[in-house]
């Protein structure tokens, strides 16, 4: 097997525990260099993880010869761009989620490592976690039987940017994020259920800002339809009181309760009965992802978190949006 040398384009807080060890940890693949546009942060990276080199300017990382893929981790609003350069240089990419700012930035990029002959991947990388598996192998099995609908709701206390001290204010920043919180953050749960369904067909979504704190939305709605036939609501509200979130799958024979946020038992419900199991997440929760990728680049298998499935995730996001943004929804 070839191990795959990794490049990296942004090294912030997502990398620094979640997906940057995943390179260099997962088998047959190592992470060979670094870039930040602030040389500083990119060389103390590089130093903390033992990482061969790091550089300030994305050419050095797009262009090397000793580069096999690259791992795009910088915010949403530089996704398209990075992601054209790197197919125009041959070199397959890795994009962090939210794929880019639109459903058309996605296309365009799908279009460019087409064009370019090479893969392209987002980092949604519940599709390759094992708790996330354990809910397909549950479905799978016909646990709760024929899936009927599915629920998700999110409560989470106000957000304020003018405040904040944990350097995620541009989540709530439409110009950087390409929406808001929600945005950001419920695209995982959307994907991770087209994942498990398939493509959704139809949409009908609500959205306000209700806080005042930001621009972007802090209350969205929505109902929806899978093709295969499975309906699908939710609710997602950044102005509550408390901290709740929770996926329900409804089945002609039980339930399945999971979380997409936290690493909390899985409930299985048939009636009055519960059963409960355990799950966690590895150390760093891309890295199963990452290892799908590198074991494709070798010939074996493939990665199930691609461009097109991509597109589709950021579609409903933006058919979910786009009254509120006054976008003409694709």
């Amino acid at each position: 097997m070839k191990t795959i040398r990794w490049g990296m384009i942004g090294c912030g807080d997502v990398a620094e525990v979640k997906s940057g060890p995943g390179f260099y940890k997962a088998n047959n693949s190592t992470l060979v260099a670094v870039m930040r546009r602030n040389g500083a942060k990119a060389q103390d990276f590089a130093k903390r993880h033992k990482v061969p080199r790091w550089h300030d300017d994305a050419d050095a990382i797009i262009k090397a010869d000793d580069i096999d893929a690259i791992y795009i981790a910088t915010l949403t609003d530089t996704h398209l761009d990075y992601a054209m350069r790197c197919a125009k240089a041959g070199k397959p990419v890795y994009v962090e989620k939210p794929m880019a700012m639109d459903y058309a930035q996605c296309r365009a990029m799908i279009d460019a490592a087409k064009a370019a002959k090479v893969p392209l991947w987002v980092g949604y990388y519940r599709r390759a976690l094992p708790r996330f598996l354990k809910v397909k192998e549950l479905l799978d099995s016909g646990a709760i039987g024929d899936v009927r609908l599915v629920t998700s709701r999110l409560f989470a206390r106000q957000f304020d940017p003018a405040t904040d001290t944990t350097g995620f204010a541009w989540r709530a920043d439409p110009k950087l994020s390409g929406g808001g919180i929600f945005f950001e953050g419920a695209c995982h749960t959307m994907d991770f259920l087209d994942f498990l369904f398939g493509p959704i067909e139809e949409v009908r979504g609500f959205a306000v800002n209700q806080g005042g704190k930001y621009r972007s939305e802090d209350l969205v709605t929505g109902a929806y339809r899978f093709a295969s036939g499975v309906m699908g609501q939710g609710t997602w509200c950044y102005t509550a009181d408390y901290e709740y979130e929770m996926n329900e799958i409804v089945g002609a024979k039980g339930r399945i309760q999971f979380s997409t946020t936290a690493p909390v038992p899985i409930r299985v419900f048939h009636g009055d009965k519960v059963e409960e199991i355990p799950a966690g997440d590895p150390p760093h929760v891309h890295q199963p992802l990452i290892q799908t990728i590198v074991d494709e680049l070798n010939g074996k298998g493939k990665c199930p978190s691609t461009g097109e499935s991509g597109s589709r995730t950021a579609l409903f996001m933006e058919r979910m949006l786009g009254e509120f943004y006054g976008r003409k929804a694709s």
